[in-house]
């Protein structure tokens, strides 16, 4: 008899079925508010569009090293140089079909079936989902107001004495509330990590985008840390599907053989392009105060409808804000909020399994003009 494999029996993206829901809204001619997922409001910049377009006329878009090409791994690599100080060789760079390949490709090289890991709740669920895919074991743990709501070192080691863990994932500035480690914070998780020997996995896909708090990459304070990051968020390039890994040396032939086999190569197209991107932060930077005016009004507009209690928005483009007071079901919220006020936005069921149902996600990476309807048609729905 056919079935099909428990791997692929995963629970939905749910922020990805309410986009689809809005969508099909949309194409019936409603007006829908898009605060449910992280997709900048402004294109890819100007020099990332010239780029792509002078790579089409000039001739065959091909396949490429499996890594990426050698000028983009390279420009990457300076990348780290310009923006942390930190010194990143080109043969460290692994250039990937969007963060999400490589998340695939960390847990494949770094991961055994059964092998547990440590991710803090709430948190992204694509971890969580695609880790299940491949037989690996999730230990969620939940963060706390007074550690700012972000994994410790101590949470770590109390895990790991319980039954040992391989792996720990952390996202910071993190989704869904934003909230940025600081420096000392991540260095005692990374330094926990090497004395007990546990791959560190650093999720630095919002880095740049950050009001006032500096995010720091864990590679300050340690060359065994696995870094993935993206040209999707900060580089308004999430249709390109293109990102980048770190590696240790003793990963980088891995997750070399794995690309061959699993995508051969990221796309020639977007790697071109993104090698431009690093050349347009005039550009960027102007789409970044725009989302930290979005950010300044959402604080304060979102406590006078009933929406201000959240985690602290240091960084990326989201509030995750408690609902409990007008429902129990974050779900049955968000459904309501699209059906009825015509706004998507994405449930807390995301993003913690425990806690979600009291909270909600709402994206601030639209334009102003997209985030003072949404607020407004809110606060006229839960009048």
């Amino acid at each position: 008899m056919r079935s099909i494999s428990k791997r692929g029996t995963i629970e939905p993206f749910f922020a990805m079925d309410i986009m689809a829901k809005a969508n099909a809204l949309a194409a019936q001619g409603k007006d829908i508010v898009h605060m449910e997922i992280g997709q900048p409001g402004a294109p890819a910049p100007k020099l990332v569009r010239e780029a792509a377009e002078k790579a089409l006329v000039d001739g065959r878009i091909g396949y490429t090293d499996a890594l990426g090409i050698r000028a983009l791994r390279e420009r990457i690599a300076q990348h780290y140089d310009d923006h942390y100080g930190v010194t990143v060789s080109p043969d460290a760079v692994a250039v990937t079909t969007g963060s999400s390949a490589g998340f695939n490709l960390a847990f494949l090289s770094l991961l055994e079936v059964g092998d547990r890991v440590i991710l803090p709740s709430p948190g992204y669920p694509a971890y969580r989902n695609i880790l299940f895919s491949l037989g690996l074991e999730v230990v969620e743990v939940e963060t706390r107001a007074e550690d700012r709501w972000s994994l410790t070192a101590e949470d770590i080691r109390r895990v790991h004495a319980e039954k040992p863990v391989k792996g720990v994932l952390i996202a910071s500035p993190a989704n869904p509330s934003g909230t940025i480690m600081d420096g000392e914070a991540l260095k005692s998780v990374v330094d926990v990590c090497d004395e007990l020997g546990i791959w560190f996995i650093s999720d630095e896909i919002y880095h740049s985008l950050e009001f006032g708090m500096k995010a720091e990459t864990a590679l300050r304070y340690s060359p065994n840390v696995v870094i993935i990051n993206s040209f999707s968020k900060y580089y308004c390039m999430t249709g390109w599907r293109i990102g980048w890994m770190v590696l240790p040396e003793m990963a980088q032939r891995s997750v070399e053989c794995l690309s061959q086999s699993l995508y051969l190569c990221p796309p020639m197209l977007s790697q071109v392009a993104a090698a431009a991107a690093f050349d347009a932060h005039e550009e960027l930077d102007l789409v970044k105060a725009g989302y930290g005016r979005n950010r300044a009004y959402l604080m304060e507009a979102l406590s006078k409808i009933g929406l201000g209690d959240f985690m602290p928005v240091d960084g990326a483009f989201y509030v995750y804000s408690d609902v409990s007071k007008l429902t129990n079901d974050s779900m049955d919220f968000a459904l309501r909020s699209l059906s009825e006020a015509g706004v998507a936005i994405t449930p807390g069921a995301d993003f913690d399994r425990e806690r979600g149902h009291r909270y909600v996600r709402l994206s601030f990476a639209g334009t102003e003009e997209a985030m003072h309807e949404g607020i407004r048609r809110l606060g006229d729905w839960l009048v």
